[in-house]
């Protein structure tokens, strides 16, 4: 008997060699695991006992050469002993799949987890009562020598207490105690959370905080009330009804996103539901979306992450008000869906509870004919850079999770202290593995991928050093750092790391992926390092679509009416051709003149997300009522937020009495919305713009779980404007029109372009009409659409019709309901009749008067429907 691992090889070894016998290891009464570093003289730990530990300098013995111990089958015991009534005898355990998983014929519960430089991994249970005080309850040290397969550690417990949760400790250097360790981040004080959690128990109650405990007392996990210790969940053993549930497909060209927030779609009281703020709440209220006429949701982030990451108290503010994650874009479970947006959870239900909650939205949406889009940020995690906390990638394999230089200091493209080292085969592998997760777990219908050109950069690499019986390197990053001859860090091939590589193995991955083959991928395709590659991010045959902030910049500029937007606002209307569709960048777009060069062109509409307003920035009532952003509340002195927003007040910084500035600002709203609704493309509206959410001048209440950002259901439903109506028919406008729907871009068959006369277009610099017809598949103009953002009123000479005129559908300087022109609930067939019968004066001779920074859409109808109007 020896307790000194590297003494038992080289015994083990001998052995072997003189006897010719088939060696095995014996655990010894009480199983005292080889990796126990207990002082000389002390007795060992009891098995499972929480211990405190102490790590004062990390020692890797190299292995030994020497004949290789005979492998265990998967199903057979590993060496610990059971624990009656909580787990029966430990098993090996498989590699894969990877997380926790249940095999319902076995009764066995597997755990499988990577790291490649950990020198001593424990699995690690609690209850709930443990893990609110902090303490495990269970500690399980997996055997290093059959529960490892390569990197994988592994173990499986038979008639696991289906009630416990999990985590891991993980030993290893660390580089502030082992200088010859850079990169290393191990610390096994805490206890790491599984990456393939598939749902995560921390706290159970949106925003509140966890009890106070002795933090930085020895053996205490967690590290602070915001931040108490959390555990994954073991997998739900109930089935799931999805009722006959299928991915919609909706085409691109049909789609007509919604971004949301979930908490904030119905923690207002006015939202009346049963759990305000939940995936409950929000089930509650899908009619109105499905009312309004979106067929698709984008959910800002909810895989699991804390809420109270930033929660300090907001300098200032009085009452006092305290910061929050609200946003979400800052993940630390990415399997998981958010279980504070959960009722059930709030409710004391068991910690898997949240799938099926989760679950349920989405088959509600996909029974509403709404598909579900996920908003995931595979750029950063929630561990931040070197000062931030050990919660599971870092405590892991640092090495591998996190893009890094030579001496372990983080690359920040993110802005928010760490990038995600994407393109690292492991953690490939992992995000490929998230995806087709949600897709087949929880049928959701797309992604849109937060600074989704951070996935195109070359990740950092670590030589390998541990070597086999033949001498080759196996120890994959456990050696010094990959760099080229200036000692820049590189992928292991010589590009430097953070490259953007033309052929990124992850956005191909993703891209070619057959069960991905049919889900909807949306890139915003900047970072914040400055890589901007929208028109060119690597689309592999237009499996991607990307957010196209040119579309958002030019509606802004051309409706407020700057020079020099003309032509560019027509591009846009059409689908933006000039960026999607045409191969020749131009001199300013450097990864379209370099490695993008080969994705820049040929791509249809569909490629184009035309969006005005998202989550950060200025809602569509604060585009047009403030020309500077107004974040004092934020307690940053109003330093924080984008300063260039292309906004105009319409005459009045922020709220007025001025009726004729509070008319024009209604005009502004509905031209804006006109244009996003009526371009080619896929358009995208932000919760609440369709009845004037404001949020006050505040273009970045990242912070904020309050009014600014909740849902207003009252206003929503007074609809004293009259805007949601507008919104609501433009949508069903845009769904009954194919003209508005394309899959190709308009020729000169499809298209007509006019100015003040007939096909007389003006694009110089000072031109501030754009008016054109959209003809049907016959080559008939069926549609006419005008945009006049001069200060003055024009008359426009309408292209004349064989046998047809132009009747009003949609006129924004007209006061509502009068706006929009069809049969509803508001305005009467002989309203409707009336209404177009007095605009007869104009259209019977092909004329029609636009005020100053007003659109409209007329339509060609058979001259025969307008003889009742006739007197």
């Amino acid at each position: 008997l020896v307790r000194d691992e590297k003494q038992a090889f080289l015994c083990i070894n001998e052995l072997a060699s003189v006897a010719c016998i088939t060696p095995c290891i014996v655990p010894v009464s009480s199983f005292v695991a080889p990796w126990d570093s207990s002082a000389e003289g002390q007795a060992a730990p009891l098995p499972y006992q929480q211990q405190d530990v102490y790590v004062e300098e990390e020692t890797r013995v190299p292995m030994p050469s020497m004949v290789p111990l005979p492998s265990l089958p998967f199903s057979a015991p590993s060496g610990q002993p059971s624990i009656p009534g909580v787990f029966g005898e430990p098993l090996v355990g498989k590699p894969e799949p990877m997380g926790a998983t249940y095999d319902a014929a076995t009764g066995v519960n597997n755990f499988a987890v990577m790291s490649s430089n950990a020198m001593a991994i424990s699995l690690v249970l609690f209850d709930e009562d443990d893990l609110a005080a902090g303490r495990s309850t269970h500690e399980i040290p997996l055997n290093p020598t059959f529960n490892r397969t390569g990197d994988v550690w592994h173990i499986a417990l038979p008639d696991l207490s289906q009630d416990l949760l999990y985590g891991y400790r993980v030993r290893g250097p660390h580089q502030d105690l082992d200088p010859d360790s850079p990169g290393h981040r191990f610390d096994d004080s805490a206890v790491v959370l599984d990456p393939y959690a598939q749902a995560v128990l921390s706290r159970r109650n949106w925003g509140k905080l966890a009890p106070d405990l002795a933090w930085e007392a020895p053996g205490v996990l967690g590290f602070a009330p915001t931040w108490p210790q959390a555990a994954g969940a073991l997998p739900s053993l109930d089935t799931f009804d999805w009722e006959g549930d299928r991915p919609l497909r909706t085409p691109m060209e049909q789609l007509v996103i919604y971004e949301m927030h979930v908490r904030g779609f119905t923690r207002d009281d006015s939202s009346s539901v049963s759990a305000p703020g939940t995936y409950a709440g929000m089930i509650e209220r899908l009619d109105y979306l499905a009312s309004l006429g979106v067929n698709a949701v984008e959910l800002l982030p909810v895989q699991e992450l804390n809420e109270l990451e930033y929660y300090s108290a907001i300098p200032g503010s009085d009452p006092p008000a305290y910061r929050y994650n609200y946003w979400g874009y800052s993940t630390v479970g990415f399997f998981a869906p958010m279980s504070r947006y959960s009722a059930a959870i709030a409710a004391g239900e068991p910690a898997h509870a949240v799938t099926n909650e989760f679950k349920t939205l989405v088959k509600e949406c996909h029974k509403r004919g709404i598909e579900v889009i996920l908003d995931v940020v595979f750029n950063h995690t929630a561990e931040g850079n070197e000062q931030g906390l050990t919660l599971s990638f870092r405590g892991l394999d640092n090495r591998v999770y996190y893009v890094l230089a030579p001496g372990g200091e983080y690359y920040n493209y993110s802005g928010c202290g760490n990038t995600l080292n994407c393109n690292q085969p492991a953690v490939r592998q992992f995000i490929m593995d998230c995806l087709k997760f949600w897709v087949l777990e929880y049928h959701v219908d797309g992604f849109r991928f937060d600074l989704a050109s951070i996935l195109t950069r070359a990740p950092s690499t670590w030589h390998p050093t541990r070597l086999d019986e033949d001498g080759n390197a196996v120890g994959l990053h456990s050696g010094g750092a990959a760099m080229d001859e200036t000692g820049i860090m590189t992928d292991g091939a010589g590009v430097p790391t953070g490259t953007p590589l033309p052929d990124p193995p992850l956005i191909e991955a993703i891209a070619e992926d057959p069960v991905l083959r049919d889900t909807k991928l949306i890139a915003e395709a900047w970072d914040c390092d400055g890589l901007n590659q929208v028109a060119a991010f690597p689309h592999y045959g237009g499996r991607w679509a990307e957010w196209n902030g040119h579309f958002r910049d030019t509606v802004r500029n051309f409706i407020k009416g700057m020079d020099g937007t003309a032509g560019s606002f027509a591009a846009a209307m059409c689908g933006s051709p000039n960026i999607y569709s045409d191969p020749n960048p131009g001199e300013s777009e450097w990864w379209s003149n370099n490695g993008g060069r080969k994705w820049r062109g040929n791509r249809p509409p569909t490629s184009s997300i035309n969006f005005v307003i998202a989550h950060d920035g200025f809602t569509l009532a604060d585009l047009v009522s403030y020309n500077e952003k107004h974040n004092e509340v934020n307690g940053e002195d109003n330093r924080d937020g984008e300063q260039h927003n292309n906004s105009w007040n319409s005459g009045v910084e922020g709220p007025t009495d001025d009726w004729s500035v509070k008319r024009l600002r209604q005009r502004q709203m509905r031209n804006i919305s006109m244009a996003l609704l009526l371009a080619h493309g896929v358009p995208m509206l932000h919760m609440g713009d369709e009845y004037g959410h404001t949020k006050n001048g505040n273009n970045n209440t990242y912070c904020h779980d309050t009014e600014l950002n909740w849902f207003n259901w009252d206003k929503a439903t007074a609809d004293e404007a009259g805007l949601s109506r507008f919104h609501r028919l433009l949508i069903r406008l845009r769904k009954s029109r194919p003209e508005l729907q394309r899959t190709s871009y308009v020729s000169d068959r499809d298209v007509q372009w006019h100015g003040e006369a007939p096909f007389t277009p003006d694009w110089t610099e000072t031109s501030r009409l754009v008016a054109y017809t959209l003809c049907n598949t016959g080559g008939e103009p069926v549609l006419m659409i005008a945009f006049n953002t001069a200060h003055v009123s024009k008359v426009l000479e309408l292209p004349p019709l064989n046998g047809k005129v132009w009747q009003q559908v949609a006129d924004t300087s007209k006061l509502a309901p009068y706006d929009f022109l069809r049969v509803d609930e508001v305005l009467s067939a002989d309203e409707v009749q009336r209404a177009r019968a007095a605009s007869l004066m104009w259209t019977a001779d092909f004329k029609y008067p636009m005020l100053p920074w007003s659109s409209i859409v007329l339509e060609a109808v058979p001259e025969s429907e307008t003889h009742s109007l006739r007197v």
